[in-house]
Order: structure tokens, then sequence, then C-alpha cells
């Protein structure tokens, strides 16, 4: 079902979702940045309510911001042109083809200004940014909505959905909150239809590297062929650097590039940020060790989680999505383990969750409450 005019509106920032079978939404601003982390001003033992490398921060990554944080008296290079040599080096692409921001979420806001479009469509759900910033601008907003019968995958039905006066869509890949994937072909065809129909579809990676075959998903190699196509990339879960917010867009198109370099402030790089990042692309055998381990474990806790009776959808990032008691949130805050509630995000009711992979010892203590829970 596709939304029309009526169905997605916004009114003194109350936002209301009307969808045949389902409740209506009424989500808060509040509740639309929620999205987990939320340890400021709580005790808490363990955090699984936020999906970034379980291995941490590499040292040198620490320490390069260190460095960075030491000249702060000066102002950071507006070109970042260390880490934009280093980058397109690391990608194999060419270095007018990235633009950076304060982390991916900057991107997002800076593609949009950029393109300034009427009508906006996204999966749902997916990742709130995408309608935060599409209402930046006052853009109508149409959903694909996805169905829990079909594990919440995206499929080319979004082809109907992709009509001519949809300005730009947003594509989460492996998607947010669900962590399902749409296969290389399928986005290629999708790629296809929008630049027929004058569409500009983003395409955000930001959890690609944490699949099995990262390069088999990712539309990198295709970026000259399609100018209406904007790919989203972050150090946030990589390198586990979100609070150093160092995001990247990777576009071909010169015009659009040039527009979202005069949306964005001049600064939104910081020093510490750039000095960052340079030193995580050199951690090439700590993100295989930290691959590895993912993998490992994000299989592991599928089953086990399966075992305690959840329904659980099969994830391919680094976090779990599963459906259980809409009182889990509560029941594991009691316990000082903080899960991220799904109930926000469009297209979702209460009782879906979503919990990130982390180390053995701490994914079997998640298991221990888990079970404490589920018997009472």
């Amino acid at each position: 079902m596709i939304m029309d005019q009526n169905d997605g509106i916004c009114i003194q920032n109350v936002y209301w979702e009307k969808r045949e079978g389902v409740s209506a939404q009424k989500l808060t601003k509040k509740d639309m940045h929620n999205h987990g982390g939320e340890i400021y001003g709580h005790s808490y033992k363990l955090d699984y309510s936020v999906n970034v490398n379980p291995m941490g921060t590499p040292s040198s990554v620490v320490e390069a911001a260190a460095k960075g944080a030491a000249l702060s008296a000066q102002y950071p290079d507006v070109a970042c042109s260390e880490l934009r040599r280093d980058l397109a080096a690391f990608l194999s692409v060419r270095e007018e083809q990235i633009v950076f921001g304060n982390g991916a979420a900057d991107v997002i806001f800076s593609a949009i200004l950029a393109r300034k479009p009427k009508k906006v469509l996204v999966p749902a759900p997916t990742f709130a940014e995408y309608e935060q910033a599409a209402k930046v601008v006052d853009a109508q907003m149409v959903y694909y909505y996805l169905k829990e019968e079909q594990e919440f995958g995206i499929d080319e039905g979004i082809l109907d959905a992709l009509t001519p006066d949809v300005d730009m869509a947003f594509l989460c890949n492996p998607n947010n909150p669900t962590g399902q994937l749409v296969t290389r072909e399928s986005l290629i065809r999708i790629l296809d239809h929008c630049m027929k129909n004058h569409i500009f579809l983003v395409v955000d990676e930001c959890f690609n590297e944490f699949l099995e075959e990262p390069k088999r998903y990712t539309l990198i190699d295709q970026l000259d062929r399609y100018p209406n196509l904007l790919i989203l990339k972050a150090f946030t879960k990589t390198y586990a650097m979100a609070g150093l917010r160092l995001g990247y867009g990777l576009c071909s198109n010169r015009e659009f590039m040039d527009r979202m370099a005069e949306c964005n402030q001049p600064w939104a790089v910081s020093i510490p940020a750039q000095y960052a990042g340079v030193a995580a692309l050199k951690e090439t055998e700590f993100v295989a060790r930290s691959m590895k381990l993912l993998h490992e474990e994000r299989k592991f806790l599928k089953s086990e989680l399966k075992k305690l009776g959840f329904k659980v959808f099969d994830s391919q990032a680094n976090y779990i999505f599963f459906k259980a008691a809409p009182d889990l949130k509560a029941e594991c805050g009691k316990r000082g383990i903080l899960i991220r509630d799904c109930s926000n995000y469009i297209g979702l009711a209460p009782g879906y969750f979503r919990v990130s992979v982390k180390l053995h010892a701490e994914n079997l203590e998640l298991l221990r409450t888990l079970e404490e829970i589920v018997n009472g």
C-alpha cells in the first residue's frame, strides 16, 4: 500500500502514520530522535541499543584523535585534504566524488537541502533521519511498507511506488533496523528505473562492511554510470567512532556535489575526526578480526534468541531484529541492559526490538538476562 498525501502529515511537530490494519502511530520529535544509546544520566551494565563494532575504537584512532584535539586552537582543513586523498585511494574513487560530513546524518541533510525534493519515498521501517531531513524542506512523504511475512525485505515491488512525481528515494542496505538485504541485481534495476524517471536515489551503505560479502552488495563501482546515485558511508560503525562524527557521501554528479557543499557549513569535520579517519583507514587487520568475530557471534545470538522463543529475523548486519513482548525493553532496563525498542519506526508496532552483536561474554550475559525475563 502506498500512502497518499493525507496519509503522512506533520501537525505541530507530531507525526502521524495511517496504515490499513495498523494502529495509528503518534511520534513526537523526541520519539523521532530516539536512536538508542540513552546512557547519559542512567546507570547500566551493557548497552545493546547501539550498533557499533563490538571490539571498540582502535587505539591508533584514539591516539590520532588526541593529536587532533591538541590542535583545537586552529580551524579544521575545510577540504579534509589528507583524509580525502587516503579515502579515495582506499575506495578506488576520485577525490572529487567524496563529500564529508559530521556523521552520515549530516550528509543526509545536505543532500536533501541540495535536491529540495517535493516528494520523497522511503521504505517503512527504515532509518528515521531520511524523513527528518525531508521535513526540513516540507517534502511530502511516501512510504513503501515492508511486510513481516516477507521478513520485512525490500523487493522490486517498490518500482511501482517509484512514480515520476517522486523526486528522491532512500534505501538502506542492509536496512536498519531489520538487517535485510537488497540484492545488487535488484538495486541496479531500481537505479535504472529511477534514472528513467528522474528520481535521485540515496543508498545507505553504512552497515555494508558487516556483511560476509560486502563487495557483492556495494554500488561504489556504479558511481560513474549513475549520476542519480548518492552512496552514504560512515566511519561510525566499523571503527566505533560514533562520538567523533565522521561520515561521507559518494557521487559522480559534480553539479549535485557542488550544491551539497553550498548547503553544508565549511568546518563540518573537526580536526580530531579528520586525524582519526586517516588512522582508521590503516586498520585493515583490526577490521578483518572484528568481522570474523562478529559473523560468529551473530550466528550464535540468532540461534540462542530463537531457543528463547523470540521471532528472530535474518539480519545480515551487526545487529539482530526480533519480536517479543512489548515490555521487554523495560524489563531489560531493570536489570541494567539497554536494548533498542523499535516501536518508533514508521511501520512497526510495539513489540519489535533490535540488539547489537557484542563480544561472547557480553552476549552470554544478555542471553542469561533474557532467559530470566522469559522464565519469570
